[in-house]
């Protein structure tokens, strides 16, 4: 008896995430804005980081978990420590797996390097933490936020980037992770949706659906746009271990091809091979995994 789809939980995620980072560029994606965009995006805080009272204050929601717990949040902070030398970093972290949390501590204690950074941890989600602040009516105020790959699980996506934009401070910047309008994905969700599954809870969004909640709500922002790939070749060999948990990734699905119908099955591989989701490069199948990075003004 063939047992019956069902959503991936909390652990098998990870699991499956661990493997499609393994075979995607997403972080050095993530590390090539890093080098290039995320200096001059900081330095613009020059005046309130390094003149005003208060230390400068960051708020890291919800990270998406992956090889390292935290490691982009860490990059980001060392930037913010070359820019601005000398400056004490109040970081608050909000995520709500404590094994993420745990994960990222344990980087942080490895980490000498980090002086002057205070963490504070709040195993929330992003809608607990948003209670919590509103009911204890204190409303700090932040110098930079940023939400990376982490709107695709928020029940109300415009209520949650406009909290967290009132939470910025004068001159403050909220930066913004998604999948781009130009990756596979964008393609997947709006022209086959019908090969997934009714398991993946997740929201379907992408930049162009982020940028639209920024307009409506006149918030001043920019978008840069950085190539991604993942290469997807052994999705289509049958009885692949990695090639079974790239197909959970992307489905959301525990064991998708030992579970799905095969008319399911087949429908999804034949998506995932149309030009506009992925090209062929050296007989390996790379599917666009494109980046937008947002940055909202305060």
């Amino acid at each position: 008896m063939i047992p019956a789809m069902r959503s991936l939980t909390a652990e098998e995620y990870v699991e499956a995430f661990k493997t499609f980072l393994d075979h995607s560029t997403e972080h050095q994606c993530m590390d090539e804005f890093n080098k290039e965009q995320m200096p001059n995006i900081v330095a613009g805080h020059h005046y309130c980081m390094s003149h005003k009272a208060q230390p400068a204050s960051l708020l890291l929601g919800d990270f998406l978990a992956g090889g390292v717990a935290g490691e982009q949040d860490l990059k980001m902070i060392r930037i913010l420590q070359a820019v601005h030398p000398g400056v004490f970093i109040d970081n608050e972290i909000v995520e709500p797996n404590p094994q993420h949390v745990a994960a990222y501590k344990e980087l942080v204690n490895q980490a000498p390097d980090l002086q002057n950074v205070s963490f504070i941890w709040h195993q929330l989600t992003s809608l607990e933490y948003e209670q919590q602040v509103k009911e204890k009516g204190t409303h700090k105020k932040f110098d930079f936020i940023h939400m990376i790959q982490m709107l695709y699980r928020v029940e109300d996506i415009p209520s949650t980037i406009k909290f967290f934009h009132s939470c910025l401070d004068h001159h403050g910047k909220l930066l913004i992770i998604i999948l781009s309008d130009s990756s596979g994905w964008a393609s997947l969700w709006k022209k086959h949706r019908d090969c997934l599954p009714a398991t993946d809870s997740g929201h379907y969004i992408t930049s162009s659906g982020i940028t639209e909640v920024l307009r409506r709500l006149g918030v001043e922002h920019r978008v840069y746009e950085f190539p991604s790939g993942w290469d997807i070749t052994e999705c289509f060999i049958d009885g692949d271990a990695a090639g079974g948990r790239m197909m959970d990734f992307l489905t959301g699905t525990k064991n998708f091809l030992g579970t799905a119908p095969p008319a399911l099955r087949r429908r999804l591989r034949e998506a995932l091979c149309q030009p506009e989701c992925s090209s062929t490069r050296d007989g390996r199948v790379i599917f666009s995994n494109n980046l937008s990075m947002i940055v909202a003004e305060s």
